[in-house]
């Protein structure tokens, strides 16, 4: 397979970013045609792969749109931030509200469909957040109770044998064990959690065991409620 040649990507580059200041500073207002490529590339000194490249570029990031046989239009001032950047910035109480809402129907779904294997992993998951609830102190102790937590909820997930749902919770994970592992800086997550947190959590797998949607729904969401409550607290 042949390399092909290089792409001038430094020009590419100072002609997008060119080309975005100038719609930022409102040269060309959201809805209007930008000039055509030859109009672009002579203004800017470059060739029109040039200009088509950094056009490309400003696409992708949401800020044009070619439209077949009218030219490209501006469809924004500002770079449109991805799913993991839009998480990222988002607040952990923000997050929680979201989780609570796929984790009930994950969870009504994991009753329904779940499989001999996945109660399986869930009685393991269960069992792996025991073992991380009686660990004393704090640091990695306080980190594996965690993990083990959110391993047990991705267990549930994972039982609804829906690829979408179980995409959108790991995209939710790095941002609710950050949430989590501030809380636990503020308060003794294991202790508190420790009679109420171990019931909620068993009687979630027993309502899945019994395929109980409603129960394992209503598990879900009194547990998510309550560590909420915890976060909100915390601000």
């Amino acid at each position: 397979m042949p390399l092909g040649p290089l792409r001038p990507s430094p020009l590419v580059e100072q002609a997008a970013q060119r080309l975005r200041e100038q719609i930022a500073a409102g040269a060309w207002p959201v809805g209007t045609r930008l000039p055509g490529e030859t109009t672009l590339a002579k203004e800017l000194g470059v060739g029109r792969s040039t200009v088509r490249e950094a056009l490309r570029a400003l696409a992708g990031a949401g800020l044009v749109q070619a439209r077949q046989g009218a030219g490209v239009f501006v469809m924004a001032t500002e770079p449109a931030e991805d799913w993991p950047a839009r998480l990222r910035r988002a607040s952990v109480a923000d997050v929680y509200e979201i989780r609570a809402m796929l984790e009930v129907r994950a969870a009504e779904l994991a009753a329904e469909r779940r499989t001999p294997d996945d109660l399986a992993a869930l009685d393991r998951a269960l069992a792996d957040r025991d073992a991380a609830l009686a660990g004393e102190g704090a640091g990695p102790g306080v980190e594996a109770f965690i993990d083990a937590d959110i391993s047990l909820h991705a267990a549930v997930v994972a039982a609804a044998h829906n690829p979408v749902l179980a995409d959108l919770f790991a995209g939710f994970v790095p941002v609710l064990r950050d949430g989590l592992l501030d809380l636990a800086s503020l308060v003794d997550v294991r202790g508190s959690d420790d009679a109420h947190g171990r019931a909620a959590h068993a009687a979630l797998v027993e309502a899945v065991r019994a395929r109980d949607p409603a129960a394992a729904g209503e598990a879900v969401r009194a547990e998510l409620d309550r560590t909420l409550a915890g976060l909100l607290q915390s601000r």
